[in-house]
């Protein structure tokens, strides 16, 4: 059956065709662009900047806002596993969220593809906490899918803003988007991209194999059904990640200053757009820059900007902490280098 909105795609396509393309691709100019952005903001606020301050109860939020960040990369392995589960392969509970835990931190590595990388080598191996090694397909199918419900997730929390000029409405539009009849074929186009991007950023022939079992012809993955495991599960680690933001509005003093439905929705959209948009690794810079532009209208620059700075630090230190314990946990669990003699 021919999809929808092929013809569409076939017309955006002819029509982007004869376009310059930009030196260097796409991604370092959205990078350039937003840390630009970012710099001119902090310069043009540097002064009450500086005159903001913490007193020991914001320390102590922003030590909370830490501990909720690794929290919630622990739920984001948690929802992993159940994405693992709902496509059938099976995972070993604890080895899939440890070997997720401990991949996380490479999407901080330029390129932004090194975590991904890692979990499709080892779905392909059988090793990373599932029982079996899987096919080209199923493991792209796993890394291209679980990011895509963290969005999706993200997105339905937008609406909770209200209206917003039609922004909220249209946020909650990609939930439908899940349904298998539009997911399969969107999954199969997303496979293809992010297998050439990964042959291209790794030089690998084990990874360019990749792009070879993926042929346009091939037909799309087939879905259990609708991704409501995995959907919730990506929705409480999206949560959790706000939850940082919240420690880091309190510890300025500013959770009176805008409804917190409001803060919600500007920091889903940010952290949505971050995800998805290529540039730097971590969203570094766009999330901010969306953030600021979502919801400066009704705060004053200086102290979103300390919101936001403050929070792109405890999510960092939230990464690496739990990227540390997992693989803490694991040298431990094998009887590692550094333990005591029994």
């Amino acid at each position: 059956m021919t999809h929808p909105f092929r013809p569409l795609l076939e017309r955006l396509r002819a029509l982007t065709a004869g376009l310059p393309s930009l030196p260097g691709g796409l991604r370092p100019w959205i990078t350039l662009a937003s840390l630009a952005f970012v710099m001119a903001a902090l310069l043009g606020n540097a002064r009450p900047l500086l005159q903001l301050g913490l007193d020991p109860q914001g320390w102590l939020w922003l030590v909370l806002g830490v501990g909720f960040s690794l929290l919630s990369v622990v739920v984001n392995g948690l929802a992993w596993t159940v994405l693992l589960r709902w496509l059938g392969l099976r995972p070993r509970w604890e080895a899939s969220v440890a070997h997720f835990m401990v991949t996380n931190l490479r999407k901080f590595l330029p390129g932004g593809i090194w975590h991904l990388a890692a979990r499709v080598q080892a779905l392909r191996q059988g090793t990373g906490g599932v029982e079996l090694p899987q096919s080209a397909e199923r493991s792209l199918l796993v890394v291209v899918l679980e990011p895509l419900l963290a969005a999706i997730a993200a997105l339905a929390l937008v609406g909770l803003g209200g209206w917003q000029g039609g922004l909220g409405l249209v946020a909650l539009l990609p939930l439908g988007l899940l349904n298998p009849r539009w997911l399969e074929p969107l999954l199969g186009r997303l496979e293809r991209r992010k297998a050439r991007d990964l042959a291209e950023e790794l030089d690998d022939p084990e990874t360019a194999a990749l792009i070879a079992t993926l042929t346009d012809g091939a037909p799309p993955a087939a879905l259990p059904g609708y991704p409501w495991p995995p959907l919730l599960a990506e929705l409480a680690f999206v949560l959790l990640r706000f939850a940082g933001f919240a420690c880091c509005v309190w510890a300025f003093d500013l959770q009176l200053s805008l409804p917190w439905t409001t803060w919600l929705s500007g920091f889903a959209l940010a952290w949505t757009v971050g995800l998805v948009v290529p540039g730097a690794p971590g969203g570094f810079g766009v999330f901010e820059t969306v953030l600021l532009l979502r919801l400066g209208g009704g705060l004053a620059a200086a102290p979103l900007l300390a919101v936001a700075l403050s929070y792109r630090l405890v999510a960092t230190l939230g990464d690496v902490l739990a990227s540390l314990l997992a693989d803490l946990d694991g040298r431990l669990a094998r009887g590692g280098p550094g333990l005591p003699s029994q």
